[in-house]
């Protein structure tokens, strides 16, 4: 028996994240499958427009939009979109969660950097201290 070593499959309905062009660090959902390395990609509710896409430039994301047609219109994607309530819990995933991350760390003003300084010694010498009082009870 083989197992796959790819969960993420690319299929009409999987929600896909642009990573280059204007519409980079957006949502979009592949319509249909233009062949090897191309996909139709629409998205109604985030602002991307019906367009063919280089498979290069699309990270899969695990959602998949359930029930939907090769070839559905942006009226009708949207409201699937909505009903199975797709931007939210892709809000939740670990990686919209780092991607906000590293929003926020890339808009930190000097000060704010320099706080979170202060703040990262805090923990590594909370850390040393605590890890010094393991050892010394293992000793």
């Amino acid at each position: 028996m083989s197992t796959s070593t790819f969960k993420r499959v690319v299929e009409s309905g999987r929600v896909v994240l642009v990573n280059f062009g204007p519409d980079a660090g957006k949502l979009a959902v592949i319509v249909d499958i233009i062949d090897h390395n191309r996909a139709l990609i629409d998205g109604p509710t985030t602002g991307v427009q019906r367009q063919e896409f280089s498979l290069r430039r699309l990270i899969l994301t695990k959602l998949v939009v359930k029930d939907l047609p090769r070839t559905a219109g942006s009226t009708f994607l949207a409201k699937r979109i909505t009903e199975q309530e797709i931007e939210k819990k892709w809000t939740e995933t670990a990686t919209a969660k780092r991607l906000e991350q590293r929003k926020v760390r890339a808009n930190l003003n000097d000060f704010e950097r320099f706080k979170l300084i202060g703040l990262r010694m805090q923990k590594s010498n909370i850390l040393k201290q605590e890890m010094a009082a393991l050892r010394k009870q293992a000793a």
